[in-house]
């Protein structure tokens, strides 16, 4: 995993989500989950390119059960993305990475 993805908890969620000044990408996964594994290298490149932008966080949803269930996150992996504390856009499943860019460049406020 990558230095610029932050892993999240259930305790940590409101102060690194809902109150960050930048947008936020939220991953929903679980370590038992392949296409949550297949998600996970994209999300690091994409964090590596667009972290000035938005931050990057992960959140396991074995270990943290109450954030995905007050999103009702039903399937994982599960990307938000959260701006000024609201969520702006939300990707479920494995998608391709160009979907993700599109996302993140929408939600930033960039041209694609």
């Amino acid at each position: 995993m990558s230095d610029n993805v932050l892993i999240i908890t259930d305790t940590s969620f409101d102060t690194e989500v809902l109150k960050s000044e930048k947008p936020v990408l939220v991953d929903f996964w679980a370590p038992w989950c392949g296409p949550c594994k297949a998600v996970g290298p994209i999300i690091d490149e994409l964090a590596a390119a667009f972290g000035d932008k938005i931050k990057f966080a992960k959140c396991n949803v074995d270990d943290n059960p109450l954030t995905p269930g007050k999103y009702g996150i039903r399937s994982i992996p599960t990307i938000i993305f959260f701006k000024n504390g609201s969520i702006a856009e939300q990707v479920i499943g494995a998608v391709p990475k160009t979907k993700l860019e599109d996302t993140i460049k929408k939600v930033i406020g960039e041209s694609s």
